[in-house]
């Protein structure tokens, strides 16, 4: 506790002494802000030729003799003159829409037959609009035409980045174990040794500095804070972290996320404030050479990626917490890896800072390829050395009877991947092939801290919106009291926002593999390179801005809520006060979501920045499908809107086709659903409706007819047996009075007489009820009147046994 307060204290106390400075920046970027607010506009007539020249000199520059940083540089300044040359050109379009607005009002110019006569001023007010206007179309195909040569030209830079990685890849400068690759150790070239003592004596002149009177004491006050921040710093950080996982965060795995996070972050940020204390310690002169501060720049942004490593592989191993460690790795497999992380990030370190040194001082090509051949030799070999340390401690393990944990098939995957990088390495430098093993080298780091920072953060992205949105947690209870939702909604909730969160993890990585590579991409570069490709820089050619897809994908979800909401306003609220049927508002209802859900992709379509110039292509290949696999599709759309504009058939009618009786509950936009008797529901096209007979029992409010057909006897009594049958029918409640039920002699048969008897209901639906009432109440009032029904007869042949035994005695 007194540690905590201790920390707490001097939090506290920090935050003191920097309140006037973030108040005094806050006032500065303010004061900068009105500045840049009371700015004149540009004045396209003095950018655009300055601009032309930036592009005359970068192309001459890329056409000349350019490395590897030189080229990079290049690149950056091409797409950022894009960019400006793109803003200006979309600030000029205000104003060209404002000059056509001004000659729309003074329309054209009257045809000299027409006998109608302008002012002299009009003619000239028009003169001078038209020259303004045909200027600025010329500078805006003019910023235009700056903008695509810029891209082009950064285009062609990539692909010579590519060639000469292509070309260093394929160079042969000789196997590690030939003399030529040693020889800089022995034998050293007198203008190496001379650039080499010049900045050596540089590098003393600076530490001399930092030494002098009046600026010792704070050289020896940042080296202190240096040692307290990698040391007493980051211990009382990590354990200040942990005890907020604790004691802070809801129990569940977001602890063992959160505390990995931490520990990674808290390591991070020690290595990197220590290395700029450092540099803050011998550099903070104004007497500092450029070519040492340069150098210092470049140890400082090492420190990054050496941090990242060191605090990668401390979260990963977590060998002060087994308990707590993310990853399902034993606590042998973990201890025999702890000096790994170190191990590699110092090897990253040391020879980074000696290529650094190189580039500063500018040593020969001998003395470069030798640095870089150690520089993959060691690190192919602690790559190799961590696959094969942990293969013995597993087999160790087995043979001791304690099985290892078990590995997922990603997890072999990857550790055979890094042994076949390593081999590769090795082979590369053995075989000659220097740059390349060098390559590997460092993507195999490169790609060891970007999937290394993706596991830890897409844990603690997936627990985190697990933990927020649980109703075992206060945030959940809260969440789902203030929404009034059910709990599987917020579980939703937590599986779609951490699906979007390892998306945009996904995606963030994928930039990091395809623009950036270990020593040349920062991530404070890579997050510019994300802010820009967010905004569409990278994307002109393809006319896709992932902000404006966003946007897009926003108006679409709000588009289809507004228009389900507007729809069950209509169904619910508004039409069912009119007068409308039920057939009628379903239709309504059908009908205006359809054209709805049209328009709203078509806006879409719109804010994605669609040029619908451009999708000819689309439309023919549209034809062509409709022609072939489509056709029946939208032959059942069009019917289906017939359908909810004739009407000849409507929602709750009775219909039959094809052998189908049943009532119809749905017409979509492909096909309409019935519902049989039996409550089972048939699919049928909507073209079938058009094309085919339909029967439609309730068209028109059509009442039912209840038909019962009777055989009597020819010995009974007809007036009797009529009366009895139209008494039952008028007893009837369903059986309507007007038309009067009717009882028709059908038909004279062998069998009997044959009765009709006929009644009206009021619907097509209560003919069967009716009629299974009707048949009980008959038979039943018949058999009370001792009234038969004729049976029919049946003619049996018998055998009688004396004429058989007579036909048997028969010679």
């Amino acid at each position: 506790m007194f540690k905590l307060k201790s920390l707490f204290t001097l939090l506290f106390v920090a935050l003191m002494v920097l309140a006037p400075t973030f108040s005094q920046a806050a006032d500065e970027k303010a004061d900068a802000a009105q500045e840049e607010a009371s700015q004149p506009k540009l004045n396209a007539a003095v950018e655009l030729p300055k601009m032309q020249k930036i592009l005359d000199k970068l192309k001459g520059q890329v056409s000349g003799d350019a490395n590897e940083s030189k080229l990079n540089q290049l690149n950056d300044m091409a797409l950022e003159l894009s960019g400006n040359a793109d803003t200006l050109g979309q600030a000029l379009l205000p104003d060209r829409q404002q000059l056509e607005a001004q000659l729309a009002v003074l329309g054209p110019a009257p045809k000299p037959d027409s006998g109608v006569k302008e002012t002299a001023e009009v003619t000239r007010k028009r003169n001078a609009l038209e020259s303004q206007k045909s200027k600025m179309d010329d500078q805006i195909k003019q910023a235009e035409g700056i903008k695509n040569s810029a891209l082009m030209l950064s285009s062609q830079i990539v692909n010579l980045r590519r060639d000469q990685l292509k070309n260093q890849l394929a160079l042969n400068s000789g196997s590690i174990l030939g003399t030529r690759f040693w020889a800089p150790l022995f034998s050293r070239q007198d203008l190496d040794g001379e650039k080499i003592s010049d900045f050596r004596d540089e590098l003393q002149n600076t530490a001399a500095l930092s030494w002098e009177a009046g600026w010792r004491v704070g050289t020896v006050a940042w080296l202190i804070a240096a040692l307290l921040v990698m040391t007493l710093g980051r211990r009382y950080s990590e354990e200040f972290l942990a005890w907020v996982s604790i004691h802070k965060l809801p129990e569940g795995r977001l602890r063992r996320s959160f505390l990995a996070a931490a520990i990674a972050l808290t390591t991070l940020v020690a290595v990197v404030l220590a290395f700029n204390f450092i540099a803050l310690a011998f550099t903070r002169r104004d007497e500092v050479s450029s070519d040492v501060q340069g150098f210092v720049d470049r140890l400082v942004e090492l420190s990054v990626f050496c941090g990242l490593i060191a605090g990668l592989g401390r979260a990963f191993l977590s060998t002060r917490r087994p308990s707590w460690r993310l990853p399902l790795l034993s606590n042998d497999v973990a201890t025999a890896l702890k000096p790994f992380p170190p191990i590699t990030a110092l090897l990253v370190f040391i020879f980074q800072t000696a290529e650094a040194y190189n580039y500063s001082v500018g040593t020969s090509l001998s003395t470069t390829i030798f640095a870089n051949g150690l520089t993959a030799l060691l690190i192919g070999s602690t790559a190799l050395a961590i696959s094969m340390r942990t293969n013995r401690v597993r087999r160790r393990m087995a043979l001791a009877g304690t099985p290892p944990e078990a590995r997922s098939t990603l997890v072999g995957l990857i550790q055979m991947a890094l042994t076949l990088t390593a081999v590769a390495i090795l082979l590369s430098l053995v075989i000659g092939y220097v740059a390349m093993a060098r390559f590997m080298s460092y993507e195999v780091i490169w790609c060891g801290i970007l999937f290394g920072s993706f596991y830890f953060l897409s844990h603690l992205v997936n627990d985190g919106c697990e933990s927020l949105f649980s109703t075992s947690n206060s945030s959940g209870k809260r969440i789902q009291n203030s929404l009034n939702i059910d709990e599987r909604y917020l579980q939703q909730a937590a599986t779609l926002l951490a699906a979007i969160g390892k998306t945009l993890l996904i995606l963030f990585v994928a930039l990091a593999l395809l623009n950036g590579t270990f020593a040349s991409s920062t991530p404070i570069e890579l997050v510019q390179k994300a802010i820009e490709f967010w905004g569409g820089k990278g994307l002109e050619s393809l006319n896709i801005v992932p902000a404006h897809m966003v946007n897009a994908l926003v108006c679409l979800f709000v588009g289809i809520y507004a228009l389900r909401s507007v729809r069950r306003w209509l169904d619910n609220d508004f039409l069912p006060k009119t007068t409308m049927d039920v057939g009628m508002r379903v239709s309504l209802v059908t009908l205006f979501s359809n054209i709805g859900y049209v328009l709203i992709i078509l806006l879409t379509l719109s804010i994605m920045g669609l040029q619908w110039n451009k999708l000819a292509w689309i439309v023919s290949a549209l034809s062509v499908g409709i022609g072939f696999g489509l056709q029946e599709i939208v032959k059942n759309f069009i019917s289906g809107l017939i359908l909810l504009t004739e009407r000849p058939v409507k929602v709750g009618d009775l219909v039959s086709i094809s052998g189908i009786e049943g009532d119809i509950r749905r017409i979509n936009v492909r096909a309409t659903e019935i519902q049989l008797g039996d409550k089972s529901t048939v699919i049928v096209p909507n073209s079938q409706l058009i094309s085919q007979n339909v029967r439609n029992a309730t068209m028109g409010n059509a009442q039912g007819v209840v038909t019962i057909l009777l055989t009597f006897p020819l010995d009974i009594d007809p007036v009797r047996v009529r009366e009895i049958l139209l008494e039952v029918y008028n007893e009837n409640e369903r059986i309507l009075e007007t038309p009067e039920p009717s009882v028709s002699f059908k038909d004279l048969t062998p069998q009997g007489i044959v009765l009709s008897v006929t009644g009206n209901v009021a619907g097509q639906r209560q003919i069967s009820g009716a009629k299974s009432d009707l048949l009980f109440d008959i038979l039943t009032r018949l058999r009370k009147e001792g009234i038969m029904l004729s049976t029919p007869q049946t003619m049996i042949i018998e055998r009688r046994q004396h004429a058989a035994a007579a036909e048997e005695q028969m010679p």
